[in-house]
């Protein structure tokens, strides 16, 4: 027989009131434990232009005077040891021993002295943590997908490598481009939240004969700031998985192209259409026939196999 881990006392109460919240409440004082002004600290010698493009896009300040807000952008979710017991020194040091996780799958170090702010960074390059640009275009969000979920479909983590790296290579400096967020999903479950992304995919497959290709199905004009909340416009595209990086430059290439002055991606994304940005990617649509010219087509990113749909119970059924 299952023993139920929700056993006890608190089961019993169905009334909320202020005696069960006052016996469940946690007070944390974060201001209480917040850093000291430091003795002495460092400040940048010669080119500024690095640590000027932290500042702007991952330095929030705070309405407690003397303090700044710290996002520390973790490519793909994924920090090894050694990157965790800096960051836990950092935190220590520097932030009043906490740190916050965000679904962007960063984390943010709050209580951070101003005047410290350039040491925090320099500790967090010291680890390869020091990438500006935190909740821009190159900080691409995925779910585990089929590194980890048996619910998954495709290797989402594969994509969100592929992808960032695309962006990378393009060389976004345009400051509307850079705030374009891009989501992938391993399924249409959407753990990553790929509907509400500017531009956003979710994992399908389709099939080539008796074979079968890994695909994503896009979504376009998502939104989650400003506390407007939109899903995006479901495309009638099915894109193979190895060209999907493809797509997202030909997205951002005829966003840069056509928009109005000042005109951001969204705005531009329901001025467009959904049909221009299917009719920009409809090559890209086509199954390619199995060779050994298109194999890679049929093995997932980040694979070695040829790809096939297998599902079971994931992490979000549980």
């Amino acid at each position: 027989m299952a023993v139920s881990n929700l056993a006890g006392d608190w089961v019993e109460e169905r009334e909320f009131g202020p005696e069960l919240v006052e016996r469940l409440r946690f007070d944390d004082d974060e201001e209480a434990r917040a850093p000291k002004a430091p003795p002495q600290t460092a400040s940048p010698n010669g080119d500024r232009q690095t640590f000027e493009r932290f500042l702007a896009g991952n330095v929030q300040r705070q309405r407690q005077e003397g303090f700044s807000a710290v996002e520390v952008k973790i490519t793909r979710g994924d920090l090894t040891p050694e990157q965790f017991r800096g960051l836990a020194t950092i935190m220590r040091d520097y932030s009043g021993g906490n740190a916050r996780s965000t679904v962007q799958q960063n984390l943010v170090l709050r209580w951070v002295r101003d005047e410290s702010v350039y040491d925090v960074w320099q500790k967090l390059s010291e680890l390869g943590l020091g990438d500006p640009g935190a909740r821009e275009i190159t900080d691409v969000v995925s779910c585990p997908g089929t590194d980890s979920c048996k619910l998954g479909i495709t290797s989402s983590m594969g994509l969100n490598r592929a992808v960032k790296e695309r962006v990378d290579a393009m060389q976004l400096e345009d400051e509307l481009t850079r705030k374009i967020h891009i989501k992938m999903s391993g399924c249409p479950n959407g753990c990553s939240q790929h509907h509400i992304a500017n531009i956003g995919f979710y994992g399908a497959s389709l099939k080539v004969g008796d074979r079968q290709i890994p695909a994503y199905i896009a979504h376009i004009g998502g939104n989650y700031e400003g506390g407007e909340v939109i899903y995006g416009t479901r495309l009638k595209s099915r894109l193979p998985a190895k060209r999907v990086p493809e797509a997202v430059e030909r997205w951002v290439r005829l966003y840069e192209a056509e928009r109005a002055e000042g005109e951001e991606f969204n705005t531009f994304a329901d001025r467009a259409g959904a049909p221009r940005f299917e009719a920009e990617v409809k090559d890209l649509t086509l199954p390619a026939e199995f060779s050994l010219e298109t194999m890679q087509q049929f093995i997932d990113w980040q694979r070695a196999t040829p790809y096939k749909v297998e599902r079971g119970e994931g992490e979000c059924a549980i």
